[in-house]
């Protein structure tokens, strides 16, 4: 049985009241929950999003607070979503490569590498298909539910699990190879990071605000930091989760934001914490023109030059929409909210340059890109690609 308790309100609140702007974390944080979200402001359009086309996928994010985040590989993106379809298509057209339905409810995906696809469900299975066709290839069972996508190179598959559990598996049997272990706090976000596979090692990290770096082929530990400690009386003001993705910037630097503690910048190698800056964020951070781009718990995005702490600019006018993580491509950095709005600010100063609604229902999984092209899983099921004009 698992011991720790995912919060409450993220797993019962949001479905029923995401839709009117409530902002879970904010009443966590205590920023107020009797505050409304921000109004859109009215700005001169410099760009204008094209949707290139939009496909349906399921039920998308379902009725739980899931962040079901398509994966790019090649040519092909793959979605799933909560109610167990997957899908792949053609990124340029949308066409439809292949589409599997399965009889699981998927709350941690889409990992794609080596030839595969893998998935979590919220009944502690990982499975696997194949990338070219759909086809299962295995499943296996976990140590408990997995709310963030799996990772693979094609040799061995990382599952971290919401126990603290952080599995190797055999990606030809799923046969598992290695365990390792972390201390997970009683009280925690409904949410986990996805490790990331460098080499033959493994970043991940966890709800005590600690990240570790595994070895790859059997679960030695490298090096463990702690980039947020726990403060306060409460077990809410303890919280210092790091469910966002992964980044590593070019420079070889882990760039993660935590919830209630800092966003930080990791030397992958060692282990050593360059430099870290009081943020507080349940997403992922994103890079471009020498710039690492966050949206904090009250839905602002905010730049910090990427080799050090300092400050370069802050966009507050989306107070409380809860935003999704950034995304940056071309010269912008891309936000989706809870109205389904996806919202374009200049990589430079920040300023609103375009916006375009995709989803009702909202978008909360962090978007992807490649060159001039933005992909937007919304909660509702609509998976759009946009391109700027």
């Amino acid at each position: 049985m698992i011991k720790h308790i995912r919060l409450a309100l993220l797993i019962i609140a949001i479905p029923l009241m995401s839709g009117c702007g409530w902002n879970p974390l904010g009443f966590i944080s205590g920023n107020g929950s009797d505050e409304k979200p921000a109004d859109l402001v009215d700005f001169d359009e410099e760009v204008r999003l094209r949707r290139q086309w939009s496909v349906n996928v399921g039920s998308g994010q379902g009725d739980k607070y899931n962040r079901l985040k398509p994966a790019i590989s090649g040519d092909v993106i793959y979605a799933a979503s909560n109610n167990g379809q997957v899908i792949a298509l053609n990124r340029e057209s949308g066409s439809r490569v292949w589409r599997t339905n399965l009889d699981y409810e998927i709350t941690g995906g889409v990992g794609v590498g080596g030839g595969l696809v893998v998935l979590g469900t919220e009944n502690s299975i990982v499975i696997a298909l194949d990338a070219a066709t759909g086809t299962m290839l295995w499943e296996v069972e976990v140590t408990s539910e997995v709310l963030s996508a799996p990772a693979t190179n094609g040799e061995v598959v990382v599952v971290q699990a919401i126990d603290g559990k952080l599995t190797g598996h055999n990606a030809e049997t799923g046969e598992q190879i290695w365990i390792y272990e972390n201390t997970v706090p009683a009280l925690t976000l409904r949410g986990d990071s996805s490790p990331l596979i460098l080499e033959n090692f493994v970043l991940a990290a966890f709800g005590n605000g600690s990240i570790v770096s595994i070895a790859i082929d059997n679960g030695t530990l490298r090096w463990e930091e702690r980039i947020a400690i726990p403060t306060g009386t409460s077990e809410i003001d303890r919280m210092v989760d790091i469910d966002g993705d992964l980044f590593v910037s070019d420079a070889g630097l882990l760039l993660v934001p935590s919830f209630q503690g800092y966003l930080a910048a990791i030397d992958v190698v060692t282990g050593q914490t360059r430099w870290r800056v009081e943020e507080s964020s349940a997403n992922g951070a994103s890079s471009g023109f020498g710039n690492i781009y966050i949206s904090d718990e009250r839905g602002h995005v905010k730049a910090y030059q990427t080799g050090q702490d300092d400050f370069v600019w802050s966009n507050e006018e989306l107070d409380l929409r809860t935003l999704s993580g950034p995304e940056s491509f071309s010269n912008y950095v891309a936000v989706g909210d809870y109205q389904g709005y996806v919202h374009l600010l200049s990589q430079v100063d920040g300023r609103f340059v375009g916006r375009t609604k995709v989803d009702g229902k909202g978008i909360r999984a962090s978007m992807q890109s490649r060159g001039n092209t933005l992909y937007v899983f919304g909660n509702g099921g609509t998976l759009t690609a946009l391109s700027v004009e």
